[in-house]
């Protein structure tokens, strides 16, 4: 069984993690998101509440692309968590250049740790490029519109959370 890791804190989900997972999903049987636990970020949202986001918005992208995709929280460095859930593969998603220069570091890293853990990298979509959580919370917290960055669900969470309904 092909067993692929996707991690990140997923403050909140958005239509770019969703695009990502979609198309990690096709590449295993099955996709653990590693719902990272992160205290120093200070998240918007809970642990219980972003591993219900991601279980909610991946049920339909399970269905649709044939592969188990499950919510892990973890705590632990990146490299045991995949060998905790058994993954022969970590995938991470890139937006940018800045993002490459970051993950390369993190892939000599859990390679010195561990070289049976292969890392992949998906480029973002050119539509879901901008979209970082970070910049999708404030945007909410500023009354803006991030409808075409987020799921209607997580819409709703993100302004029933900031008092903006």
């Amino acid at each position: 069984m092909r067993i692929g890791l996707y991690p990140g804190t997923f403050d909140p989900i958005t239509l770019g993690h969703i695009d990502i997972i979609r198309r990690a999903a096709m590449m295993v049987d099955r996709l653990v998101i590693g719902v990272a636990i992160n205290r120093d970020k200070g998240p918007l949202f809970s642990l219980e509440e972003r591993v219900a986001m991601i279980e909610a918005e991946c049920a339909k992208l399970s269905e649709q692309t044939g592969s188990e995709i499950v919510a892990h929280p973890f705590e632990n460095l990146l490299i045991d968590c995949a060998n905790d859930v058994g993954a022969q593969i970590i995938l991470r998603g890139l937006r940018a250049v800045a993002d490459f220069e970051y993950e390369y570091q993190m892939v000599g890293m859990n390679r010195m740790l561990d070289d049976s853990v292969e890392t992949a990298f998906l480029m973002a979509d050119a539509k879901h490029q901008a979209i970082a959580s970070k910049l999708v919370k404030e945007i909410a917290r500023l009354d803006g519109d991030v409808s075409k960055f987020v799921t209607p669900a997580v819409n709703k969470a993100l302004l029933d959370r900031l008092g903006k309904r």
